[in-house]
This record gives structure tokens, C-alpha cells and sequence, in this order.
């Protein structure tokens, strides 16, 4: 049994991926790097860190990777104001703590952002903690977050929910069960290769499906 429940907060509370794949096609194409979103899509939920190199090279990351990421947050400000939380991502988070789990989010986003998050879902008032991208070196799929996660909260035993399998691969690493929502655009097969041990169509559906997870109660 589990004592904490580590949530991903892009694209699994709040409704984020496709301003974010545009952000960084945007951000690419400042510097005549021209991708499919398509693909850029299915990189959204690996941190700025590594998204560079994994989508352009390594010399496009040596060249280039700090200015990107610079201008992919500008991108993305522009279109901040637009996001909106998922149906159920606050009540989630209350029931969550109503059956005794510390949540904490998991988010390697910029602190800015995370903040602006927050204030969507009620997150202050629910979760125990937070993280951001100051908070490790290497985001997902380094497992490095949700360990930094469980540590703010001194959890014995988590619980990783996100979207994307990006998180389940750093889950993982750590042995953690994972739950994953389809809120991100990727399928269930894809979730599940990459170790998802629950699939849900939507926030809702996670919440009335509970009893089936090791969110179930917390010891």
C-alpha cells in the first residue's frame, strides 16, 4: 500500500500538450529547425533539458539549446492564458487527500508556470507539495523529480499518475506503480509498454475508478 500519490501536472491536471508541442515548433523554427508537430507531440512530458537534444541533436543542443528553450518560453507565455484544467482535476485531488495520501505534483515546469497551475486547480490548498524545474538537473524520463517528489513529503511509498510515457518510464526507474490518463493524446498501449499499470480515458473515470488502483486507501 502506498502513502503518497506523485501527480504530473501538464497534461494530466491542466490541459497543456498541444500549446506546448506549438510553443517548441515555434521555438524551432526561430533557428530555420523545421519539425512535424507530430513528432514534437510525442516528446511533450520530457523536460526542456533533454526535449532539444531528443527531437534536433545534439549539435542543434550544443548550438542552440539554451536560446530554445528561452524562446519556447516565450512561445509558450503567449498561449498561457488559454490552459485550462482538466474536468475533475480538483476534485481528484481531494479525494486524494480524503483517503489519507499525501499529494504532491510532480512538474518539471518553469516556477512561473507551476504557480499559474496552481491557482487553476486550487493546488495550494490540496497538494502537501510541489515541484519545479529548479528542483533536479535532469527531468523525465530521469527518474529524478518523483524521487525529489516522495522526498518533500517524506513518503515511504508512491503512486505516479500522469499522461504521458515519459512518466511511467521515470516511474519506473523507481519501481513505482503507475496510473496514467489519457488526457495527453497518447494511447494505451503506448502507456501501458511503458509501464502503466491502469489506463483511464479521463480524470473522472480515474476518480470513480479508484477502488481498482493502489490509490484505493492510503496505510
Amino acid at each position: 500500500m502506498a502513502d503518497t500519490a506523485i501527480i504530473d501536472v501538464d497534461g494530466t491536471l491542466v490541459d497543456t500538450n498541444y500549446q506546448h508541442a506549438l510553443a517548441w515548433y515555434r521555438a524551432f523554427n526561430r533557428y530555420d529547425v523545421v519539425l512535424p508537430l507530430w513528432r514534437i507531440h510525442r516528446h511533450i512530458g520530457m523536460g526542456g533539458d533533454q526535449i532539444v537534444a531528443a527531437l534536433a541533436g545534439e549539435d542543434v543542443e550544443r548550438e542552440h539549446g539554451d536560446a530554445l528553450r528561452e524562446a519556447w518560453t516565450e512561445e509558450f507565455d503567449k498561449m498561457i492564458d488559454e490552459v485550462r484544467p482538466f474536468e475533475g482535476a480538483t476534485d481528484l485531488l481531494v479525494e486524494l487527500g480524503r483517503r489519507g495520501f499525501a499529494v504532491v505534483l510532480a512538474s518539471s515546469g518553469k516556477p512561473e508556470h507551476v504557480d499559474h497551475f496552481l491557482d487553476l486547480i486550487d493546488g495550494r490548498e490540496h497538494c502537501r507539495a510541489w515541484t519545479t524545474s529548479e528542483d533536479v538537473e535532469k527531468t523525465k524520463p530521469a527518474p529524478d523529480l518523483m524521487k525529489v517528489a516522495l522526498a518533500k513529503v517524506e513518503g515511504a511509498s508512491g503512486v505516479a499518475v500522469g499522461d504521458s510515457t515519459w512518466d511511467f518510464l521515470a516511474a519506473g526507474k523507481l519501481d513505482l506503480p503507475g496510473i496514467a490518463i489519457r488526457t495527453g493524446g497518447f494511447s494505451p498501449e503506448e502507456l501501458r509498454e511503458a509501464g502503466a499499470a491502469h489506463v483511464f480515458d479521463s480524470i473522472p473515470d480515474l476518480i470513480d475508478g479508484l477502488d481498482r488502483t493502489p490509490l484505493r486507501k492510503a496505510t
